[in-house]
């Protein structure tokens, strides 16, 4: 007998799956209910990427740069007082302090260490500050910055964009776009570099660290802040979609190469921006908002380094949600005063969901984070 179609609303995930073979490994994508509890993130985003145990302590000496998000992991564990020799004055003439946000494709990222390390120069000026300012190839430079990388326990690498504007007779490829003063149309050209340009940088980088510092770690993530323009005929919103994704997948190829050897790790800043904190930007629609990066950081701080003094995890998750919009209108600075009469008057005139179960879960999480820092108030008063 035939068996009738499905009727009409019943969606494909809806009917049984028993029909086709999953294979031994399977991690489906989480509903927004299962996305609502702190750890439902290590479960969600971090699974496989977490290292078995954390590895810096406040004496682990870090070096933090690429694109403008490596700026805020810097200052978040600088002012935790981890040591971020990226941060330390006496380092602050090396082109990845001065310019560690800043160097945003990995081509830019490949020349910092084959310059530090293996002395290469190239034969045009290539490296140029905010203001189209000559760097140049100053020896005294370089061997401040192969005395930053020969002394780093831990190297955090944040690649941006895959859009590059190069010289068209040497390749070589400039760190953001050509000074308008030096710009020839003859042979200064722009292109969309392509996931195997990017893998091969990538993973001459983490070759690069292990000849000249074996035993350093090396934490390597793709910068959320899109785009702020093209140079493509398309869309901005579109090419940048482009870029991430390729970067996104050549360091997923490094990775799948590289991280059994025990050296490379990746964090999934992009990730926890774009696909679970859903409204996560200021106003320019660029630069994610304080809470979610206090958020990003806070579970990076508890997943990577040590000790017991840490931020509480559960308050920054419930507040950075506040301030992407998912619990209605309540609003983040409500949280941040612990003003938690007025919290619950919210939640109970205003739904946090767009489901039931979602609004249960999310209202329950909040209601937990409550109860908690009450219990520690009195305990404190008593």
């Amino acid at each position: 007998m035939t068996k009738e179609p499905p009727k009409a609303g019943k969606l494909l995930h809806d009917l049984p799956l028993r029909a086709w073979f999953r294979g031994s490994t399977v991690n489906r994508r989480p509903s927004l209910a299962k996305m609502t509890k702190v750890d439902d993130m290590v479960k969600s985003v971090l699974h496989g990427w977490e290292p078995e145990q954390p590895f810096i302590t406040p004496d682990t000496k870090i070096t933090a740069f690429g694109s403008c998000f490596a700026a805020n992991v810097s200052n978040w564990l600088a002012e935790r007082n981890f040591r971020v020799l990226t941060r330390e004055a006496e380092n602050s003439n090396a082109y990845v302090v001065s310019m560690g946000e800043g160097m945003v494709n990995s081509f830019a990222i490949r020349q910092q260490f084959e310059w530090a390390w293996e002395n290469q120069v190239f034969d045009q000026p290539l490296w140029h500050g905010y203001k189209a300012e000559d760097f140049g190839y100053d020896e005294e430079v370089r061997l401040k910055t192969k005395e930053i990388f020969d002394d780093t326990d831990v190297f955090i690498l944040t690649f941006g964009l895959s859009e590059v504007w190069y010289d068209e007779p040497t390749g070589n490829v400039f760190w953001r776009t050509v000074p308008k003063d030096a710009y020839d149309p003859s042979r200064h050209k722009f292109r969309v570099s392509s996931v195997e340009e990017n893998r091969d940088n990538i993973d001459a980088i983490y070759q690069l660290i292990r000849k000249h510092r074996p035993d350093a770690k090396i934490i390597m993530t793709l910068s959320p802040v899109p785009l702020i323009a093209t140079f493509r005929d398309v869309s901005c919103i579109s090419a940048n979609a482009v870029s991430k994704a390729t970067l996104r997948v050549a360091l997923d190829e490094v990775l799948r190469d590289r991280k059994d050897e025990g050296f490379l790790h990746y964090w999934p800043s992009y990730e926890l921006v774009m696909d679970v904190l859903r409204q996560p930007f200021q106003s320019d629609n660029r630069h994610p908002v304080r809470e979610s990066l206090d958020y990003i950081m806070t579970l990076f701080e508890h997943v990577w380094c040590e000790g017991d003094d840490k931020p509480d995890l559960t308050e920054a998750w419930v507040i950075a949600l506040a301030a992407s919009g998912q619990l209605g209108p309540l609003k983040s600075g409500l949280l941040k005063k612990r003003n938690f009469d007025r919290v619950e008057r919210v939640m109970s005139n205003n739904s946090f969901g767009p489901s039931q179960d979602v609004d249960a879960e999310r209202k329950a999480l909040v209601s937990s984070l409550i109860e908690r820092a009450r219990s520690l108030k009195g305990s404190k008063a008593s």
